[in-house]
């Protein structure tokens, strides 16, 4: 649908719209989802009714901001999935998940609870959770996933994740990666 909408908007529609959603990946990404739609308004340089005309709610922006996030995500998980050792697979899945989330401080946020109606977003989220569910049976197979792991530990795991404060983008990263090293050793059997 996003596809055919874009194809008939004039060049300027266009390139409001691309603004708009640059500067809402930005400002979600270092600000969280708390950010004003006036303030992404500015920080795209349109006006805010221009802003609303493309994206009537904070969460229609949001699901077209975080859909390349989304697929990355399902990319990540279909790698675990693919793994013929389950374990690793569920490891390299937390790692670049929590690494994923350290980015992008608003996703984690939109992944795990801001709009949990949004369809697209609640689509391709049930999709991954479904996925993430099947991996963690696997592992849990091998006795190497704790028997008492549950899917919201993970959840929960990604909320902490996304709690994470840093200095900077890679200064978050490297904390993130701290935490995933520690909830691995968790999940552990």
């Amino acid at each position: 649908m996003t596809e055919h909408l874009t194809r008939n908007l004039r060049s300027d529609a266009l390139d409001n719209r691309q603004r708009i959603l640059d500067a809402a990946r930005t400002a979600f990404a270092t600000d969280g989802m708390d950010v004003p739609m006036r303030e992404i308004a500015r920080r795209a340089g349109v006006g805010p009714a221009t802003l609303y005309r493309r994206f009537p709610t904070k969460q229609a922006l949001a699901t077209e901001a975080f859909s390349e996030q989304m697929e990355a995500c399902q990319v990540i998980v279909d790698e675990g999935l693919a793994d013929p050792d389950p374990w690793h697979g569920l490891c390299l899945v937390i790692e670049k998940l929590c690494e994923l989330h350290a980015r992008n401080r608003g996703y984690t946020t939109a992944f795990t609870t801001a709009f949990p109606h949004a369809v697209d977003l609640a689509t391709k989220r049930e999709a991954a959770l479904a996925s993430l569910t099947e991996l963690s049976r696997r592992a849990k197979s091998t006795g190497r996933l704790r028997s008492d792991f549950v899917l919201d530990d993970l959840i929960l795991m990604l909320m902490a994740n996304g709690g994470l404060h840093a200095t900077s983008t890679d200064a978050r990263v490297a904390a993130s990666r701290r935490f995933a090293t520690l909830a691995i050793q968790a999940f552990r059997a």
